[in-house]
């Protein structure tokens, strides 16, 4: 009797380890992740608002905000179970949108920008930046789903 009961407790317990891995197919809260995402939105804010001056004055801040663009692409494509992070910063490093890299190949291309445009982009540029983060700080629901809806993934 002792063995069935034991035999069926395992069996349970089997189960409900097996069907709760699923849960576990989102990547984890990630430190770096985060640290490094604010500080990428905190430095090409900064650099945004330069933008009303010659792009060849800033090209040093531009290299090295591009530079930690393509180390976080990286990190995050290496990262297991982090198919939307990737994803999403794969778009924001991608010159051909309208993010951060995209704005920067602008800049080069006009050599200056106006301020109304500089604040209309920061606007959206602040906006994906912190869909990231909070996706990444919290893996909340509606942050992922959002992230979807740009990504193109629903």
């Amino acid at each position: 009797m002792k063995t069935r009961f034991y035999t069926t407790y395992l069996m349970a317990l089997a189960f409900l380890i097996v069907t709760s891995c699923g849960s576990l197919k989102k990547a984890v809260f990630d430190q770096y992740s985060y640290q490094k995402g604010t500080e990428i939105k905190v430095d090409a804010l900064r650099l945004m608002d330069k933008s009303s001056m010659e792009y060849s004055s800033q090209t040093a801040a531009i290299e090295h905000l591009e530079a930690e663009l393509a180390k976080i692409v990286e990190y995050e494509k290496n990262k297991p179970e982090n198919k939307i992070g990737y994803a999403m910063w794969k778009m924001i490093a991608n010159p051909d949108k309208k993010f951060i890299a995209g704005y920067l190949k602008m800049w080069k291309e006009k050599g200056t920008v106006s301020p109304v445009f500089i604040d209309e982009a920061k606007g959206q540029v602040s906006e994906a930046l912190d869909l990231i983060l909070q996706y990444e700080g919290k893996k909340d629901p509606a942050a992922e789903n959002k992230l979807k809806q740009i990504l193109g993934l629903q």
